[in-house]
C-alpha cells in the first residue's frame, strides 16, 4: 500500500481502468504529451497510445461532445475540462445532452462518461480558474456530482464514475492534489457514489462538509475539542448529486447544532439545500439555528485577497461556537 497524492491517487485510477476494460479512453486539452496541466493523465499515452489518449483541440464543448457520442456508442469517455470555469463553454452539451439523453431515448443510449473538473481556489489562479460552481450541476436532472476530499477516496470515486452508466461529474479540488499523501490500497478500490461518511464522531454538534474544506473543517474541530470540550461530529459528502441526506440528518437529530460549511459562494449554494433537508426532516430535534461558513457573494478575488473568501478553521470554529452558545 503506497503514499500517495491526490494528483498521484487520480493518475493510478486511471491507469488501471484503463488496462482492465478497453472502452476506457481519455481525452482533453494536453493530456497526452503533456500529461494534463495538472499531470493526471502522466504517462498514460505512452502505456495506450494516442488511440485510447486523445490530445483535443481547445474547444470545451466539443470535448463534450465527442465523449457524448462515444458513450453513447458503447465506450466509457474520461474527458478533462482544464478547469471547471471552463466548463461553462459545454453546458449546453452537458445538460442538453449528457444529462438527457437517457431520458429522451427511453433507456435506449445511457450515457457512460465522466467530466473531470478541477475546481475551487487556494492555488493563486485567474479569472475562471478557482470557482466552486457544482450547484450548476447538481441542479441538472440526470448528472451525478461526485467531489472527493483525499487521495483514497478520490482513487476509489474516480474507479465507480468511470464504471457508472450516467454521466459524473467528477470535481477535483485542486487545492488538495499535492497537499498531502494517504495510504491507498495497490489493489482495486471503490466507494459506491451517493453515500457520505462520518470522519469524525462527536455528541455536541455536527460540522458538514466536503472536497478541500473538509480538513479546514477536522481542524475547526479539534480546535474545539482542545479549547471548548465540545466534540464535533464531521461528516463529508463526497457527493452531493445524489445526496446522501440520511447521515447529517440523522447526525443533527443527535446533536441538535449544525454548521454546513462549503467554499462556493452563499446564496443559492450547496448548503442551502443541506439546510432545507435538515429542516425538512430534523427540525424538531434542533437546539441553535444552522450557520453557514462559505464563500462571499462575489467573484474569487485574485492573489492577495483569496485567503480572505475561503473558509478557513477560525471562520469555521467561529460559527461552531456561535450555535454552540444558544442555550
Amino acid at each position: 500500500m503506497a503514499e500517495l497524492t491526490m494528483a498521484k491517487a487520480l493518475n493510478l485510477a486511471l491507469t488501471q481502468e484503463m488496462a482492465r476494460d478497453d472502452g476506457v479512453m481519455v481525452l482533453g486539452e494536453d493530456v497526452g504529451v503533456d500529461g494534463g496541466v495538472f499531470r493526471i493523465t502522466e504517462g498514460l499515452l505512452d502505456k495506450y497510445g494516442e488511440a485510447r489518449v486523445m490530445d483535443t483541440p481547445l474547444a470545451e464543448a466539443a470535448i463534450v461532445g465527442f465523449s457524448i457520442g462515444m458513450a453513447a456508442y458503447g465506450l466509457k469517455p474520461v474527458c478533462e475540462v482544464q478547469f471547471s470555469g471552463f466548463g461553462y463553454l459545454a453546458m449546453h452539451q452537458i445538460e442538453a445532452h449528457a444529462a438527457r439523453l437517457r431520458w429522451r431515448s427511453r433507456g435506449r443510449y445511457p450515457v457512460p462518461m465522466v467530466v473531470r473538473m478541477p475546481y475551487g481556489g487556494g492555488v493563486r489562479a485567474l479569472e475562471h480558474h478557482s470557482e466552486s460552481k457544482e450547484a450548476f450541476f447538481a441542479h441538472t436532472p440526470g448528472l451525478k456530482v461526485v467531489i472527493p476530499s483525499g487521495p483514497r477516496n478520490a482513487r476509489a470515486l474516480l474507479v465507480s464514475a468511470i464504471r457508472d452508466p450516467d454521466p459524473v461529474i467528477f470535481m477535483e479540488p485542486k487545492r488538495i492534489y499535492r497537499a498531502f499523501r494517504e495510504h491507498v490500497p495497490d489493489d482495486e478500490e471503490t466507494l459506491p457514489i451517493g453515500e457520505s461518511k462520518t470522519v469524525r464522531e462527536g455528541g455536541d454538534i455536527t460540522l458538514v462538509s466536503y472536497g478541500s474544506m473538509l480538513h479546514p473543517t477536522l481542524q475547526a474541530a479539534e480546535q474545539l475539542a482542545e479549547q471548548d470540550g465540545a466534540e464535533a461530529e464531521v461528516i463529508d459528502l463526497l457527493s452531493i448529486s445524489p445526496l446522501d441526506d440520511s447521515r447529517f440528518t440523522e447526525s443533527a437529530r443527535r446533536t441538535g447544532r449544525v454548521v454546513v460549511v462549503h467554499e462556493a459562494q452563499r446564496s443559492f449554494g450547496p448548503g442551502a439545500e443541506l439546510i432545507a433537508r435538515l429542516v425538512e426532516k430534523s427540525f424538531w430535534y434542533l437546539e441553535a439555528p444552522i450557520a453557514r461558513v462559505t464563500g462571499y457573494d462575489v467573484q474569487v478575488p485574485y492573489f492577495a485577497r483569496e485567503a480572505d473568501y475561503l473558509p478557513d478553521a477560525p471562520r469555521i470554529l467561529a460559527a461552531a461556537r456561535e450555535v454552540l452558545s444558544h442555550a
